[in-house]
């Protein structure tokens, strides 16, 4: 896979969106449900080590007086364990951490050097989104970075595989009905939504 250095070389970029503790093991916002998603993640990410290809990780890192407290629990606090990825996928972040960006909002597009990095990569073709939660973080990154793509006037295919994101499930937030409202709004922004990846 390529590395930091070589963000150029990048033509399919995979995007690890909040596969944290904090949404799957420990705290407020937790759902053991989600976790289901990581052996199809482990998968595709293992079927998509190509030489041209580029994983990163999305990850919450909160500060404790984050505005974002007002309208959720209090969750993922920079560097607790609930701010770590899952141990399941840890093997795949650099040794240097250079291929993990931090969030303190719903969307990585704001994540400090994501949209620089990206812009860096000159000849990529095709973005794949996976993670947690699809009608939150997935789809705040998904369609801000389709029209970013259109901004620049660069054409990039995106995909979101539906067996690799999940969404959590509540009394008032059903998770198959927010799956779906997720994948409407994505395919509405020219996103392919698809059940499973091919390569």
């Amino acid at each position: 896979m390529v590395q930091l250095k070589d963000l150029k070389k990048v033509k399919r970029l995979l995007i690890n969106i909040d596969m944290v503790n904090g949404f799957m093991n420990c705290g407020a916002m937790a759902d053991k449900g989600i976790a289901k998603i990581i052996e199809s993640q482990i998968e595709l990410i293992e079927r998509c080590k190509s030489e041209d290809d580029y994983l990163i990780f999305v990850k919450e890192g909160h500060k404790e007086e984050s505005a974002e407290f007002a309208k959720f629990p209090k969750h993922c606090i920079k560097g607790s364990v609930e701010a770590e990825i899952v141990d399941e996928l840890k093997c795949y972040e650099n040794e240097d951490g250079k291929n993990v960006y931090e969030k303190n909002s719903t969307s990585a597009i704001f994540a400090k050097d994501f949209l620089s990095d990206v812009a860096k990569m000159i000849n990529l073709e095709e973005v794949v989104l996976m993670g947690c939660c699809t009608d939150i973080c997935v789809l705040n990154l998904a369609i801000p970075l389709a029209n970013y793509f259109d901004e620049i006037n660069k054409k990039i295919k995106m995909v979101v595989p539906k067996n690799v994101v999940e969404t959590y499930d509540s009394e008032t937030h059903k998770r198959d009905e927010y799956n779906q409202i997720a994948f409407k709004l994505m395919k509405q922004a020219g996103i392919e939504v698809i059940d499973k990846y091919e390569k």
